[in-house]
């Protein structure tokens, strides 16, 4: 692509017309089975909204914390432009191909096709499916917190730990799990877009609601005075904005909308993209204001003074159902990789998707997938800092460094064009990212090694 304009749908050459017939051809049961391309553009939206918008958004006052008003609104915008430009561009490249005749429906295919055979087995397909499965693992963390949240607000001296209530979510979810397909989630997903605005206004009401009255501690928006704990604490909170933002899943949710693409998956990022500047600016901007540097690392938190709740107790109630029951449809979403995974070994794509034949093992291993998922999360309450170190190697290659790569690898654009330069310089400053928000995710790991243990009712 010549010349210095940023790329658009228009920009693909119409070397070939795509027509509803040239999905690959032979697919594996998992592409068959999972993946079905049935959905609208609507239905896109809905599932990248799920991908993206999660109860992990109401960490953002603790990441402002970090970085400061003027840091934390800039690094929030900044990460909104990229991550919309690096998804369109991502988006584009699929269609291009679609358009040559070739349509790839997971991750690993556009690594193999545009990057050679060893990307997509060895680097994209590993590291993708590690992401994805510890998103698993930190919902079912993350939904068994909800829950005993739930339990010590009218319980405050119960005596149950936390790996009970995270075997609680992970029996809902062994079977929601049984979802035959990534678009028979499309309504579970309208609901689940719902649900992330609803515990988000809830969320930034509460916060303005406690920030305005005499319950409100002391308000420090102030940064450390050490230069060290400062910069890394700085980089941890860039890593907080960027795993956010992160999906790793861009090509599968695009898998599922029925042909011809083109444009399609433009405007499920439109809708995706309003859902998240409504959510993460309110409830980021909100948290930070009325808690300041004390924010911690869930919001919900600075709700609870003690064992004492500073806001009525229904409304608690409300907001941790909301995020629970949404916690359950990220969960799905990033389970469709591994069962994508699971079918295209275990499933025969000549038979019947829900014949005898695919049904037994498909009940098996999805239920064997969330047994050890719930068993990991229970074992490990701190494996959010884990995930901390593999979102620094995962989310920020996968969202921000492989589509760029891909573009310039497929497009070819002039060097002496913007779009080149734009590509080349957020692969490279996100490069720096990632390495540097390892370091800071491996320190704080350090830090934090004190408090690991076995099943800890954290």
């Amino acid at each position: 692509m010549a010349g210095t304009g940023l790329p658009t749908t228009m920009d693909i050459p119409t070397k070939a017309v795509e027509t509803s017939i040239n999905p690959p051809k032979d697919l594996d049961a998992g592409a068959l089975f999972v993946l079905k391309s049935k959905g609208s553009w609507l239905h896109c939206g809905y599932h990248l909204t799920t991908s993206i918008v999660a109860p992990v958004l109401l960490s953002l006052p603790f990441a402002m914390g970090l970085l400061g008003w003027v840091g934390g609104v800039m690094w929030l915008a900044l990460a909104a432009v990229v991550t919309f430009y690096s998804y369109n561009l991502l988006s584009l490249v699929l269609e291009h191909h679609a358009k040559l005749g070739h349509r790839y429906l997971r991750f690993r295919d556009m690594a193999t096709h545009i990057l050679g055979p060893g990307w997509g087995r060895y680097f994209v397909g590993p590291l993708q499916f590690g992401i994805c499965y510890g998103a698993v693992v930190v919902c079912s963390l993350l939904g068994g917190q909800s829950l005993k949240f739930i339990y010590l607000l009218y319980k405050p001296n119960g005596s149950m730990q936390l790996y009970q209530f995270i075997v609680m979510f992970g029996v809902l979810m062994l079977f929601l799990a049984q979802m035959p397909s990534f678009h028979s989630l499309r309504h579970i997903n309208l609901f689940s877009l719902i649900l992330c605005l609803t515990y988000s206004a809830c969320a930034a009401v509460g916060s303005i609601q406690i920030g305005s009255t005499s319950k409100a501690p002391p308000k420090d928006y102030s940064q450390s005075d050490d230069g060290a704990n400062r910069l890394f604490g700085a980089f941890n909170g860039i890593s907080i904005i960027a795993t956010t933002y992160a999906s790793g899943i861009i090509p599968e949710i695009q898998a599922t909308i029925a042909p011809p693409v083109t444009g399609k998956m433009f405007k499920g990022l439109c809708i995706c993209y309003t859902v998240i500047i409504i959510t993460y600016f309110s409830v980021g901007i909100s948290g930070y204001w009325a808690f300041g540097n004390g924010a911690q690392g869930s919001i919900l938190s600075n709700f609870m003074a003690g064992d004492k709740p500073l806001l009525p107790s229904w409304f608690l109630l409300m907001i941790n159902v909301f995020t629970l029951t949404q916690l359950a449809a990220v969960t799905l979403v990033y389970l469709q990789p591994t069962n994508e995974v699971l079918e295209g070994f275990f499933a025969d794509p000549k038979r019947d998707q829900f014949s005898i034949r695919n049904t037994v093992p498909r009940l098996i291993f999805r239920s064997l997938t969330v047994v050890i998922g719930t068993t990991i999360a229970a074992m490990l309450p701190f494996f959010g800092d884990i995930m901390a170190l593999f979102g620094a190697f995962g989310c920020i290659p996968l969202d921000f460094i492989l589509p760029m790569i891909f573009y310039n690898v497929s497009f070819k654009p002039s060097k002496k064009s913007l779009v080149f330069w734009i590509n080349t310089t957020i692969a490279v400053v996100s490069s720096a990212l990632a390495a540097i928000g390892a370091v800071s995710s491996v320190r704080q790991m350090v830090l934090d090694a004190k408090t690991y243990r076995l099943f800890a009712n954290m």
